[in-house]
């Protein structure tokens, strides 16, 4: 029995709303039992040069994490940010979902709205999903980009993750601090984060990385206290065709740097 607040809801549903003074248009894409609420934002210059994209969010966060850099990114290209399922504006799912559960859902919502080989971008857990995106759906991607990936091997435990989450926290900005906290508390909520923490900590990157054909790119945060550099460096290298970037900032980086990640981004989108 399909619940009605996982009903498809159209952009006319949705109030104008706008990051700066650059529009987006809300809509929910409805899968059954579970939907995913979609954040677009239409290229703003006449001649677009790169691609779509598509970007996905880490654990307990939501797209609001992508707002700077999705405005950078609308200089090239369209761009959806999406609020998986259960977090940001996302119902609930009725289901338990896993990495590969939600890489699926995108995979969906990709086919739903005719986005041919866009880019996507996983942040944090959000990388997990779009590598198994990758994975799982090589005809419909084939460039990924991979920022702050988690988990290193260092660190596949709640005992050695939390104390790093919170030694991060001490190094992110005021206002991704006050979102994220707004959105673990009040958005997704402790319990659903707690059922979904087993699943970050099972999917290893390292060995999804072996089923990639894609083009990926890491993009890892200088000052993150999450991600180690070098395990960033080699996890790229785990991937049949993988490139290595850092940038300014801690785990979130894209506050810390939007412009620059925009850059990378665009660049490996015409690799």
């Amino acid at each position: 029995m399909f619940s009605r607040r996982h009903t498809t809801q159209v952009e006319e549903r949705y109030r104008r709303r706008f990051i700066g003074d650059v529009e987006y248009h809300t809509s929910r894409s409805g899968y059954g039992d579970a939907s995913l609420m979609a954040y677009r934002f239409d290229c703003q210059v006449p001649e677009k040069t790169g691609p779509d994209f598509v970007l996905v969010h880490g654990i307990g966060v939501s797209a609001r994490m992508y707002g700077p850099t999705a405005v950078e990114l609308a200089q090239r290209g369209d761009v959806h940010l999406i609020d998986m399922a259960g977090y940001g504006r996302s119902p609930r799912p009725d289901r338990d979902l896993t990495i590969a559960d939600h890489a699926e859902l995108i995979a969906r919502y990709l086919e739903e709205h005719d986005l041919d080989h866009p880019v996507v971008v996983g942040h944090s857990m959000g990388a997990q999903v779009v590598a198994e995106l990758a994975a799982g759906f090589p005809e419909q991607v084939d460039h990924i980009a991979l920022i702050a990936p988690v988990v290193a091997p260092s660190a596949r435990s709640l005992t050695k993750a939390v104390p790093l989450l919170l030694a991060n926290g001490l190094k992110e900005p005021g206002v991704v601090t006050f979102l994220a906290v707004y959105d673990y508390l009040f958005r997704t909520g402790v319990r659903y984060m707690i059922r979904q923490t087993p699943h970050l900590l099972k999917a290893h990157l390292d060995e999804i990385a072996a089923r990639v054909e894609a083009k990926t790119l890491v993009i890892c945060g200088l000052d993150d206290r999450i991600v180690p550099l070098e395990w960033g460096r080699e996890l790229a290298g785990r991937f049949r065709h993988g490139w290595y970037a850092t940038v300014p900032g801690p785990h979130a980086t894209m506050f810390a740097a939007p412009a620059t990640i925009a850059a990378l981004i665009d660049e490996h989108a015409h690799r």
